[in-house]
């Protein structure tokens, strides 16, 4: 019996926001290595890191947009692990009180419609990028990323395909694109991606051993890692082997995935609340303030096209896909 492939996506969008996370540094991609840091983004001690309003509003907005409840108090805590990329030995994230919980979004195409459910979308701060090409016998670190804003937007395992995945993935990155809190560049590291897939028994309620894929940066990688994975499992499974739990790197010139290192549990983290930053509290009147800024998102748009001009289905998703297409082809149409 062909076993049933069960997909959960965690997604990180780099937010643009002019400075980082917890200090003034600008997050302006493509500077020399290592010239856009200071003392806070580099973890020397004694400073303190102060909370970045601008990327509160955007994880709000986007929220909204996913139909997420906002925590009206949540709290930033210390994720333990070493990484070279990683200076404070730390990163500040959220764990127990995220900004957004429980939302959806839905996905569909030729008038099928499923219903993914969003787990959590929490704010966090980015870590370095270890550079490995072009030294030869040496890695170096650019600390230039560290800091930078990140939403990390975490769905229920209900994704059952690597097609349904992509789906999610590009209806996801288009909305944050209309809202304006992420440009959705995959190549340039802006847009993450990161499935945990696992395969069970048909009709079986019970998840089986998850393994987490990384180094994903575009759709066709994506898909292509998830089709490899699934392969690889079901082979396993069928000689009578068991999955390990791991994470594992997609290797692009051979177009397969290698084990990087054993999936961690959440204790393996041991997270605390971030002694040096107070919890963070939003008020109702902040929350329906955000809402009025936002803007038509796509789903909608593309239905209002439909309607109102007439569209097929495939016409107008290809005009909504791209925002300043879609405001262009509105523009041309009324000037008529």
């Amino acid at each position: 019996m062909t076993p049933e492939v069960v997909i959960g996506l965690e997604v990180h969008a780099q937010l643009l926001t002019q400075s980082k996370m917890f200090c003034g540094c600008t997050t302006a991609f493509g500077a020399a290595p290592n010239t856009q840091t200071c003392p806070v983004c580099l973890g020397m001690p004694g400073v303190l890191p102060v909370i970045n309003r601008k990327a509160v509003e955007f994880a709000i907005r986007t929220g909204l947009a996913l139909h997420c409840t906002i925590a009206p108090q949540n709290r930033f805590a210390r994720k333990n692990y070493f990484y070279p990329d990683l200076p404070k030995g730390y990163q500040i994230s959220q764990y127990e009180l995220p900004i957004c919980e429980h939302g959806w979004l839905d996905i569909g195409q030729n008038g099928t419609a499923k219903r993914v459910r969003i787990r959590r979308a929490h704010l966090e701060e980015d870590a370095g990028k270890n550079l490995h090409e072009g030294i030869a016998g040496a890695s170096h670190v650019d600390l230039n990323r560290a800091g930078t804003p990140l939403l990390e937007i975490v769905t229920e395992p209900d994704l059952s395909s690597p097609e349904e995945a992509i789906l999610y993935l590009k209806s996801l990155r288009d909305i944050l694109v209309y809202l304006e809190v992420c440009d959705g560049n995959m190549e340039e590291g802006s847009l993450r991606c990161e499935p945990n897939l696992s395969l069970r028994p048909a009709g079986s309620k019970e998840l089986g051993t998850k393994v987490e894929l990384k180094n994903i940066n575009s759709f066709r990688f994506a898909k292509a890692a998830m089709e490899y994975e699934i392969k690889r499992q079901e082979k396993i499974l069928s000689e009578g082997g068991k999955i390990l739990q791991e994470t594992r790197l997609r290797n692009p010139d051979k177009g397969e995935t290698a084990p990087m290192r054993s999936k961690e549990e959440a204790h393996d983290y041991r997270y605390f609340p971030d002694p040096d930053l107070v919890p963070l509290r939003i008020s109702a009147e902040m929350v329906e303030e955000v809402r009025k800024t936002l803007p038509e998102l796509p789903e909608a748009m593309k239905h209002r096209f439909q309607e109102e001009y007439r569209l097929t289905e495939y016409d107008a998703g290809v005009l909504t896909a791209d925002k300043a297409l879609a405001k262009f082809f509105e523009e041309t149409v009324q000037a008529q």
